[in-house]
């Protein structure tokens, strides 16, 4: 396991002081956050008994010493989200009442491997552990949110930054499995890129698509493209970066002062052009890409790589959403195929 996390209990401020948050008055929804009802009913049964573990980290190792009002937050399928609301500043909280602590492990992981770079502002994880009804929770910084997604030049440049600073010398992976949306993200160690993104990205979703959909015809045309790709990566300069891995515009936001924020991560060390693969619905324009490529230049073969790193995120979103996102998929393999004429 990487040194790059706390997620034991940690306290969010070295000092006997109370800790002095950034908070948050409203949070965007996203994937990650959900069904308000059945958590108040988790965290009502817990406070019954007597056995709530959130609030027992954020009255101990948090430095609080009352909790003034717990809200929930955000919209979705997969988490849960609240706001709880101290004497000792505000903490943000996931809860989910099916899935163990791993997927939030992975979460707090990448969420620390980014702020550790001191580039792009991420919320500091604190704390990841089990319910006692079932389930987990991760506690995390509480970030106030600006009016907007902020400056679109600052993310691309600040994005750029963390890609630059966070380099693995163990290749391309990260140090545990992780989720893309509620898909596994399998995170093996490779050494070759082109041999991790065939296998662990395209392969995996191809596979999943089968078992679940039957869909022999994406799954075929999807190889002979894993087979046939070497060439668009010819002359490109490929390091493993560190990659927020599901760049979004439900992942981005701004704080206060203006700066960039992103959350909710799916992190890997990969090739650094995999971060645009959310750009379908991430809002990216053009003050986004040059200030982003004054830090990381523009590898040759750029535009040609582009799609491939859509078609992981398309892949899916046939996973989670079923066959309306299939044509998208389906559309950009047929490209591909017919451009490198395999």
């Amino acid at each position: 396991m990487a040194n790059v996390v706390l997620l034991s209990a940690a306290s969010p401020s070295t000092s006997s002081a109370a800790p002095r948050l950034r908070h948050v008055a409203r949070r965007r929804p996203s994937r990650r956050s959900a069904c308000p009802r059945s958590a108040a009913s988790r965290l009502s049964i817990m406070a019954a008994l007597g056995e709530d573990p959130i609030r027992q980290w954020i009255l101990t190792e948090g430095k609080a010493t009352k909790i003034t009002g717990v809200s929930s937050i955000g919209g979705g399928c997969i988490n849960s989200a609240q706001c709880y609301k101290t004497n000792a500043g505000s903490f943000f909280v996931k809860t989910n009442g099916r899935i163990g602590p791993s997927m939030f492990e992975g979460e707090a992981l990448g969420l620390k491997a980014m702020y550790d770079t001191n580039s792009i502002r991420v919320p500091l994880p604190y704390k990841v552990g089990s319910l006692p009804t079932g389930g987990s929770f991760i506690i995390m910084e509480f970030i106030e949110f600006g009016c907007s997604r902020g400056d679109q030049s600052a993310l691309g440049r600040k994005l750029a930054e963390m890609h630059k600073a966070a380099k693995s010398d163990k290749g391309y992976g990260f140090y545990v499995d992780n989720t893309i949306g509620s898909t596994p993200q399998i995170n093996t160690w490779t050494a070759d890129w082109i041999e991790f993104y065939s296998k662990h990205r395209l392969g995996f979703q191809l596979e999943l698509i089968t078992q679940r959909f039957g869909d022999s015809a994406i799954y075929d045309k999807g190889q002979r493209l894993i087979e046939n790709m070497h060439p668009l990566f010819e002359g490109a300069v490929m390091e493993p970066c560190l990659l927020h891995g599901d760049l979004w515009s439900g992942n981005i936001s701004s704080d206060t002062n203006g700066e960039p924020v992103i959350l909710d991560p799916a992190c890997y060390y990969g090739h650094n052009e995999a971060e645009f693969g959310m750009s379908w619905c991430a809002g990216f324009g053009g003050e986004f890409y040059s200030s982003y490529f004054e830090v990381m230049p523009k590898q040759p073969g750029f535009e040609k790589r582009r799609d491939l790193y859509l078609l992981y995120h398309y892949l899916n979103h046939y996973n989670l959403f079923g066959s309306g996102y299939r044509s998208s998929a389906m559309s950009i393999i047929d490209d591909y195929l017919r451009m490198l004429k395999a």
